[in-house]
C-alpha cells in the first residue's frame, strides 16, 4: 500500500500550494529539510502554527519517502506486538475487519489534495500494516494450536519417533512427535514432547521409533511476573510435554518416514550424522564448539566453556546469523566464480557470475537447514538471498531494504519470534551496522584517493571489526541485559581477536570440510579448523577472567525497551536530520529502564519458596533447595551473582527487615508489611496487622477485606507473585493475571509443570 502511494503524495503535496499559502518563507524546497522547529515557531503566528507544523512534517515525511517501506515490518510488529500483549483472546473477524477498513479509507482518501487528507492516508496505512501483524499472530496462534498436557503423568509408558536429538553433557534429550502415551487419550495427548534421558541409552537418530518409561509434565509457567514464558514458546513449538526418562529407551523401528516428514526428517538425519562425524574428528570442548558451527548444536558444549564465551562478548559466534551466512556464501561465490573462470569455453560463452551466485543460495540454503533454520540464520539468508538473486538479474540489492524485506517475511509466517532474544538481538545489530555504514559509506565517497597499502588495508580491517563490535555491543546491549541481565564489558578487545580468526580461518575450513565429508576425507579440515576454535577459545577464557569482564544486572521494564527500541529505529531508518529525534527516544527509554523497580517479595506458584529484598537488594530466600528453578530465575533477574542469604529459623536478617519466630516471619519496610506463614497459624494469628498476608498452607480463618492474602488455592490459580511495597500504594501482580487468558496460559489446577531442560522447577 505505501509503494502504491507514496509517489502521488508527494507530487500533491508540492502542486497543492498549501505549504506556499501557509508559510512561503518556509518553501525553497518543499523536499528538503526545513529550518529547525525553534524557527518555525518563532517565525508564526500562534493561529496558523498547528497547520505549518503539519505542513513540515509532511515534507519531511515527502523527502525520505524513499524510506517508508522499510518501516513496514515495524508496524506488523506494532500489531504482533499489541496482540500478545492482551490478556483475552481477541475475535478472529478484529484484525482482518481494520485492514479491509484501513484500506477502504485509503482509497477513498487519497483522491483529496490537501495535506491533512494524505495525512490520514498515512495513519490508514500505518494502523493497516499494524493490523495486518495483529492477524498474522492471531491466525498463527490458531494454526499451531495442539494438546497440551494439564497435570504431571506418569510414570508410564511413552512412544513416538524421534524429530530431533541434541546431547546436553552428560543426558541426551530427544523430542518426539507421532505421540503415544500409555493410560492418556488419544485427543488430549501431545501432539511433541521432550524427553530428557540420563545414563547409558541406545543409539538414535532422528527418524526412529522409540519407547520409554518417563513423567511427563505440562511445560512451565513463568518464575515471576514479567519473566521468560516458556508455556507461550511451547504453544508455538507445539510442545505439549516436557519430561525425563526413567532408564534406558528402546529403539522399535529405524524407520517410518513417510510424506512431507521425509524432507524435514532426511534434514535431520543428516545435521545429527554430521555431528556425530565432527565430534569423532575433533574431540572435547574444542570439538563442541566446531559442532556448533556448523550444525548449530550447542547443547554438549561445557558450561564453563560457555559461560567464557559469553563473559568475554564472543557468544554471537555460536549463532549462525550473518557472519557465518555471509562467510559461506561469499566462499561458495568466489570459489565457484573462480574456478569456472579456469575453463574458458564456459567463461567466455556463459554467465558465470550468475552462476557462481546461484551455487552460493543453494550452498547457504542448505547451510542454513544443516544449521537449525533459528531466527538469525532465516534472517541472515534471506537477506543474502536477496542481494544474490539481484546479482543474478543485474540489480543492486539495497541492504536496509534487504532487512526489512528479511523482517517482514519472518513476521508474517512466524510472528511469535518477534519476542524472542535471537529476533531482537539479530535485528538490532544489523540495522544500527547499515544505518553506521550508511553514514561511512557516504564520508568514504567524499574522500575518494589512491588505493591503499596493504599495511593500511590490514588496519582498516582491524577498524572495521572494532567499530562494527563496539556498534553492534551497544545496540544489543539493552535486550541482553533484558533478557539475560549480563553485559560483557571487554567484548570490543575479544572480538578484535577472535572475529579474524573465526572469519579468514575457521570458517573457510567449515566450508571446505562440507565439501569433502562425502568423500570421507573430511578429517583433512576439521583438523585445522579446531586448531582456529581452540585459538577462540583460548582468547574467551583469557578476556573472561579479566576482572570486571561481565556485570549483571537486575531486569528492566519491557516499557523501558520498547521506548529505547522505537527511539533507536526513529535514528537509523530515517536519513535526514529529524533523524536525531530518536536519541530522545532512546534516552527516555534508558531511564525508564534503570527507574524500573524489582518486587520486595516473591513467592512461586507451588507455595514451596519466598524470597525478599534485603536493604543491599540482595534477595533472601526462605530455602535453599525447593523450587530451585524458581529460585535461580529470581536471582537472574535481580542481576545477583551471589548465593542469596538463607531466612533464620528465629531472629532476624542483618538488616533487620526480616524478623521470623516460631512457624511466620514478617518483612517490613518503611509503612508496610508482610506476614509469611511457613505452618498453619493459630486462628487468631493469621492475618494480625499487616498488608500482605502470604501463607504456604491453607489457612483457616477469614481475614479482612482491607487485607491482601496470598494462599495456596491463589497461587495455583495466578501463578507466581510479586508484591511491591511502597507509602504511596501497595502493588500485588500475578503471573497469569499480567498474561490473562489466552491459550497458551493452563488453568487452575493444572500442574506447576517442568522447566526446558525436562527438571522439575
Amino acid at each position: 500500500m505505501i509503494v502504491v502511494v507514496k509517489g502521488r503524495f508527494c507530487s500533491r503535496l508540492t502542486q497543492s500550494g498549501y505549504i506556499q499559502r501557509v508559510h512561503p518563507p518556509l518553501m525553497p524546497s518543499a523536499l528538503s529539510l526545513w529550518q529547525s522547529w525553534h524557527g518555525i515557531v518563532a517565525a508564526t503566528p500562534w493561529r496558523r502554527l498547528p497547520g505549518v507544523l503539519a505542513a513540515k512534517l509532511a515534507a519531511d515525511l515527502a523527502a525520505e519517502r524513499d524510506r517508508w517501506v522499510l518501516w513496514t515490518p515495524v508496524g506488523l510488529g506494532f500489531g504482533i506486538a499489541l496482540y500478545f500483549a492482551l490478556v483475552t483472546e481477541p475475535p478472529l473477524w478484529l484484525g482482518p475487519g481494520f485492514v479491509l477498513s484501513c484500506a477502504a479509507a485509503g482509497l477513498v482518501l487519497r483522491r483529496g489534495q490537501s495535506w491533512w487528507r494524505w495525512g490520514l492516508v498515512a495513519a490508514a496505512l500505518a494502523v493497516g500494516t499494524a493490523a495486518t501483524g495483529f492477524t498474522a499472530a492471531h491466525v498463527r496462534t490458531i494454526a499451531v494450536a495442539a494438546p497440551v498436557l494439564s497435570q504431571r503423568v506418569g510414570p508410564t509408558t511413552v512412544s513416538g519417533r524421534i524429530d530431533d536429538v541434541e546431547a546436553l553433557g552428560g543426558r541426551m534429550r530427544v523430542t518426539l512427535s507421532r505421540v503415544q502415551v500409555w493410560g492418556t487419550p488419544a485427543a488430549s495427548t501431545p501432539r511433541r514432547v521432550r524427553i530428557s534421558l540420563k545414563g547409558t541409552q541406545p543409539p538414535m537418530r532422528p527418524g526412529a521409533w522409540v519407547r520409554v518409561r518417563a513423567v511427563l509434565m505440562p511445560p512451565a509457567a513463568p518464575a515471576a511476573p514479567g519473566a521468560f514464558d516458556f508455556q507461550r514458546q511451547s504453544w508455538f513449538a507445539q510442545l505439549g510435554a516436557i519430561g525425563y526418562g526413567l532408564g534406558a529407551a528402546k529403539v522399535t523401528a529405524e524407520t517410518g518416514v513417510e510424506g512431507l516428514d521425509r524432507f524435514t526428517l532426511a534434514i535431520g538425519r543428516l545435521r545429527h550424522e554430521v555431528t556425530e562425524r565432527v565430534r569423532a574428528q575433533v574431540g572435547g570442548a574444542t570439538g563442541e564448539v566446531t559442532t556448533a558451527l556448523m550444525t548449530g548444536q550447542r547443547g554438549g558444549i561445557p558450561p564453563h566453556v560457555l559461560r567464557d564465551i559469553r563473559d568475554s562478548g564472543l557468544a554471537h559466534l555460536l549463532a549462525i546469523s550473518g557472519l557465518h551466512m555471509g562467510l559461506v556464501a561469499g566462499f561458495l561465490f568466489v570459489g565457484v566464480r573462480r574456478a569456472l573462470a579456469l575453463m574458458p569455453p564456459v567463461a567466455l560463452r556463459f554467465p558465470i557470475k550468475k552462476w557462481a551466485a546461484a551455487a552460493a543460495i543453494v550452498g547457504a540454503a542448505g547451510y542454513g537447514l544443516l544449521a537449525g533454520a533459528t531466527v538469525p540464520t532465516q534472517r541472515a539468508f534471506l537477506m543474502i538471498g536477496l542481494i544474490l538473486v539481484a546479482v543474478m538479474l543485474d540489480r543492486r540489492g539495497l541492504s536496509m531494504r534487504s532487512v526489512a524485506w528479511a523482517a517482514t517475511v519472518i513476521l508474517l509466517l512466524t510472528p511469535e519470534s518477534l519476542l524472542t532474544a535471537s529476533f531482537q538481538l539479530s535485528f538490532a545489530a544489523v540495522v544500527a551496522l547499515i544505518a553506521a555504514y550508511e553514514v561511512v559509506r557516504e564520508r568514504r565517497r567524499r574522500r575518494l584517493g589512491e588505493p591503499l597499502a596493504w599495511p593500511m588495508r590490514v588496519l582498516r580491517y582491524l577498524g572495521g571489526v572494532a567499530l562494527t563490535t563496539a556498534i553492534a555491543g551497544t545496540v544489543t546491549a539493552p535486550f541482553a541485559v533484558f533478557h539475560f541481565n549480563r553485559f560483557a564489558g571487554y567484548g570490543l578487545a575479544a572480538n578484535l581477536l577472535a572475529v579474524p580468526v573465526t572469519a579468514l580461518w575457521v570458517m573457510p575450513w567449515a566450508v571446505i570440510a562440507f565439501v569433502l565429508m562425502p568423500f570421507g576425507l573430511d578429517a583433512l579440515a576439521l583438523t585445522p579448523m579446531g586448531w582456529g576454535v581452540d585459538v577462540v577459545l583460548r582468547v574467551a577464557a583469557a578476556v573472561a577472567a579479566w576482572p570486571g569482564a561481565v556485570a549483571t544486572l537486575p531486569a528492566a521494564p519491557i516499557s523501558g525497551l520498547a521506548v529505547l527500541t522505537l527511539g533507536g529505529l526513529w535514528l537509523c531508518l530515517w536519513r535526514r536530520r529529524w533523524r536525531l529525534l530518536g536519541i530522545a527516544g532512546i534516552a527516555i527509554g534508558i531511564v525508564v529502564g534503570v527507574n524500573g523497580r524489582p518486587p520486595d517479595v516473591l513467592i512461586d506458584g507451588a507455595a514451596k519458596l519466598v524470597a525478599v529484598r534485603e536493604e543491599s537488594g540482595d534477595l533472601a530466600v526462605s530455602s535453599q533447595r525447593a523450587a530451585t528453578f524458581a529460585r535461580n530465575a529470581w536471582l537472574q533477574r535481580n542481576g545477583q551473582d551471589t548465593k542469596p542469604t538463607l531466612w533464620p529459623k528465629t531472629g532476624a536478617t542483618g538488616d533487620g527487615r526480616l524478623r521470623c519466630g516460631g512457624d511466620a516471619c514478617i518483612y517490613r519496610v518503611p509503612g508496610r508489611s508482610v506476614v509469611i506463614h511457613r505452618q498453619p497459624p493459630e486462628p487468631g494469628d493469621a492475618c494480625l496487622s499487616a498488608d500482605v498476608v502470604v501463607s504456604l498452607v491453607p489457612l483457616i480463618s477469614r481475614c479482612p477485606d482491607a487485607t491482601t492474602v496470598i494462599d495456596p488455592a491463589r497461587l495455583r490459580s495466578g501463578g507466581a507473585h510479586g508484591i511491591w511495597l511502597g507509602d504511596d500504594r501497595l502493588r500485588v501482580e500475578s503471573v497469569n493475571a499480567l498474561r490473562g487468558d489466552r491459550p497458551w496460559v493452563l488453568r487452575v489446577g493444572e500442574a506447576s509443570g517442568a522447566s526446558d531442560d525436562g527438571k522439575e522447577p
